[in-house]
């Protein structure tokens, strides 16, 4: 757009057809008007559906009726002609076409649970107690990054690394799009560094992967047979194997069928953490009927190829250069430290615009 306001007064006339907002809003009404109803409740899992979609549709149709009023009234002012505004009015558009943008972008958010929430695990690998540390350095690039967006994150289970970092770690993160976003980052991620647990002070490589899931809302979802799981109960320990609980309130899940194993210690009630560890199961055997459906589509396209450990998608380069570099985009940057820091917006637009529409 540019910064040249057209002269004219009233509603702007700008095309909004992309977004559908006429039927939106009228979907918006559709849904008010059931929620208000006195049997809605009756059915209590469609009725939790409903509120779920009520709340998305209301967000996108007051985002952009607030978006609209903000044109109008820049509209408004720059047909005064009034150059003193003129400063005022730049900044207001370059935000407006900020806001357009970012709408646009997530316009390709079309996969049911992409507006949810998502679960994201990161496990070291490759590369002993420096693949642990890098384990730990990701976790705090994620936090880092949910922050920036105010998403909230909660810690389900924690394994700490024997000497520095961790083995592993299961995050649950709540926020609009949170696993639209995160299942761009799926899969192994490489790290390139002068090691500082190497007295020698050479240069290491290692591994972690990432996995991410979606939170599924309905448990009818995935239908789990209590005789096909076995749970166990044990302590929960922190680091140097110090017992943070007397009793066993820590949960092990086995999936018998599929071999799954979901861990949970992190809460202090038992009955806490098996609920989290069948989340974390649900989304697992979700993911899995996912991958064996995206398999077949691919073995009979005849592009199927495995994703293997080592096969890593995005590798961070602190030494003998800086930069980060996704293998799947080409995208890249020199500046690691931003990355680090959570930067992670750019990595995750470039890959989830070159495959809209085909990831889940």
């Amino acid at each position: 757009m540019s910064k040249n306001f057209p002269k004219a007064r009233g509603k702007p006339s700008v095309c909004w057809s992309v977004f559908d907002i006429p039927n939106q809003e009228k979907r918006l009404a559709e849904l008010e008007a059931a929620a208000s109803s006195p049997d809605f409740w009756n059915n209590p899992q469609n009725a939790r559906a409903a509120m779920r979609e009520l709340s998305e549709v209301r967000e996108t149709v007051t985002t952009w009726q607030s978006l609209m009023r903000r044109i109008a009234d820049s509209l408004e002012l720059s047909s005064l002609d009034d150059e003193s505004l003129r400063p005022d009015l730049d900044s207001e558009w370059d935000s407006v076409e900020a806001e357009i943008a970012r709408l646009d972008f997530e316009s390709i958010f079309t996969d049911k649970h992409d507006h949810g929430d998502a679960i994201l695990s990161i496990h070291s690998g490759a590369g002993g107690v420096d693949a642990q540390d890098w384990a730990q350095m990701l976790l705090r690039m994620y936090m880092r990054w949910a922050e920036s967006r105010g998403y909230k994150v909660e810690e389900i289970d924690h394994t700490d690394g024997e000497e520095a970092g961790i083995k592993s770690v299961t995050l649950t993160v709540a926020g609009r799009q949170a696993f639209g976003y995160l299942k761009a980052e799926k899969g192994v991620h490489r790290l390139v560094r002068l090691s500082p647990f190497d007295s020698a002070h050479r240069r290491h490589t290692s591994f972690a992967q990432v996995e991410v899931l979606p939170q599924l809302e309905d448990d009818d979802e995935v239908v789990i047979n209590p005789t096909e799981i076995e749970i166990e109960t044990y302590k929960s320990s922190g680091a140097g194997g110090q017992n943070v609980q007397k009793n066993e309130t820590a949960i092990r899940i086995r999936h018998i069928p599929t071999g799954i194993i979901v861990t949970c210690q992190n809460e202090r009630s038992q009955t806490q953490n098996r609920e989290n560890a069948m989340k974390v199961l649900r989304a697992k055997l979700y993911e899995l009927r996912v991958e064996e459906r995206a398999k077949e589509i691919a073995a009979l396209r005849g592009d199927y190829v495995k994703a293997e450990f080592g096969n890593q998608i995005r590798s961070y380069v602190l030494h003998p250069y800086q930069m980060v570099k996704d293998h799947r985009t080409d995208h890249e940057t020199g500046n690691t430290n931003a990355v680090l820091d959570g930067s992670l917006d750019d990595f995750m637009e470039a890959y989830l615009r070159a495959n809209a529409g085909a990831i889940t």
